[in-house]
């Protein structure tokens, strides 16, 4: 098994894309600028120790180098030790509403953005549950089952947006149904489900599914986000540029307000509790708290333990690249100056 200590350290790869952008436009003024002395015949015998590929080769190693320094920063490891271990928690099903009302920004960055940031607290929090997430629009997908892997559950997360839905609304009902399925079978107890979304456009009858999932012995508790107030909501294009703010059929600004009272009564029918996310600490420890207040399960799981770090391995091969790297002069080899296997 391997893993990344410090994965966040992976998103330095990005610097490669303007560090690739500005070596081209180094390369193709140099080629304006050795043009402006005549002919490439004639510059080929008043440069004679012009390299050829030298550049794009020095280049390329310090790439390597660089992409091997980033690995080793992040520091993978490896472990082969697979051990049972015990845990006491619940299962927690997350369901996050996705649908284009998450985008406005009555709450900032915005709904959808704020909504992760709190489950990704949560999810540091957690200790010995086991959880998982349903997205929901015009319908409910479950994209993350029961798991304890927290990892990989964060790294779901980051994927999440709006243009995962292919239809709009605010299936409440139809993710409480899917979440109520998705628990281990005959167990009526250890259940937990936060439902976290606006409420608007709400369609279908969560209340009625809320009662029939508290049957099935599952708490529900819900979160709203935004505002009563409401905010716009913005719109994109390809580029994820903001063009406008969406409009009804008059061309008037449509504002998007968070129905608090809907998702009260949900929670009220699911024998849970209703928050409103602000800040997030506060809610993230009244979550936890309502967590700990439930019957905790035992369970058993094989996980890999003692990892070793590996970055040395990634380390030496990036010194390796750097010191290629150095030895390669920017004039031509003398030592090749006069090979040319191709002159007749």
């Amino acid at each position: 098994m391997i893993k990344f200590e410090h994965s966040e350290a992976l998103y330095l790869l990005f610097l490669l894309i303007p560090l690739a952008i500005l070596f081209l436009w180094f390369m193709l003024n140099r080629k304006r600028a050795i043009s402006k002395l005549g002919e490439s015949s004639l510059i080929v015998r008043l440069m004679p120790e012009k390299p050829t590929f030298k550049h794009q080769i020095k280049f390329a190693l310090s790439v390597l180098a660089f992409i091997f320094m980033v690995i080793a920063l992040a520091n993978p490891q490896y472990s082969r030790t697979y051990e049972k271990v015990k845990r006491n928690g619940v299962d927690l099903m997350i369901a996050l509403d996705i649908s284009r009302s998450m985008l406005a920004e009555d709450t900032k960055p915005n709904r959808l953005a704020k909504s992760r940031q709190f489950i990704s607290r949560l999810i540091d929090k957690l200790a010995g549950d086991r959880v998982g997430l349903i997205i929901f629009a015009g319908n409910a997908y479950l994209q993350v089952p029961i798991t304890s892997d927290y990892l990989a559950m964060k790294t779901f997360l980051q994927t999440v947006n709006t243009e995962l839905a292919p239809t709009q609304g605010t299936a409440i009902g139809e993710a409480i149904r899917m979440a109520d399925k998705s628990f281990q079978s005959g167990q009526r107890q250890f259940k937990a489900m936060l439902v976290i979304s606006d409420g608007e456009n709400h369609e279908d009858d969560a209340i009625q599914a809320a009662k029939e999932a508290t049957e099935n012995g599952m708490i529900i508790h819900t979160m709203g986000v935004g505002s009563s107030k409401g905010a716009p909501i913005p719109e994109y294009n390809n580029q994820n540029i903001q063009v406008d703010y969406k409009r009804d059929k008059e061309g008037s600004i449509v504002f998007s307000k968070m129905n608090e009272q809907m998702l009260q009564e949900v929670a009220t029918a699911g024998n849970g509790k209703y928050f409103q996310l602000n800040q997030g600490t506060a809610e993230v420890n009244a979550v936890i708290n309502e967590l700990e207040n439930m019957e905790q399960q035992e369970f058993e799981e094989h996980v890999f333990t003692d990892y070793e770090d590996q970055y040395q391995w990634f380390l030496a091969i990036a010194l390796f690249f750097l010191l290629l790297e150095y030895f390669i002069t920017e004039s031509r080899s003398r030592i090749f100056s006069d090979w040319s296997i191709f002159k007749t």
